[in-house]
């Protein structure tokens, strides 16, 4: 008989992947376009530690498509990067981010 252990082992992580899609998913709320209340659209400030959201830029499967913009950042998906009385702080990360981005020159928001 064959030792099992290899394949139980990928079915738990493949488990475990879907449970953390889930939750991101159930944290975004794409009718108000935020992110645990934080709003995805307005002035946002980086930051390198302490942020509202962890954000990670991808160039496929993107969570949200953002569009910078330089003034009345007030759609989903605009952001206006400002250095204070920010909206929303963000931190770019590598892994484990809360949400995915990609920049986009026009049609920001949900894909």
């Amino acid at each position: 008989m064959a030792d099992r252990k290899p394949l139980t082992a990928l079915i738990m992580v493949v488990l475990l992947m879907l449970t953390a899609t889930a939750q991101a998913d159930d944290d975004l709320d794409k009718t108000a376009c935020t992110y645990k209340g934080f709003p995805l659209f307005g002035d946002i400030q980086v930051v390198t530690s302490f942020p509202d959201i962890k954000v990670q830029i991808v160039d496929s499967f993107p969570d949200l498509n953002v569009k910078v913009v330089t003034s009345f950042p007030d759609d989903c998906g605009e952001w206006k990067f400002v250095e204070s009385f920010p909206d929303v702080k963000i931190q770019y990360v590598e892994s484990f981010p809360d949400i995915k981005i990609k920049m986009v020159t026009s049609f920001p928001g949900w894909d």
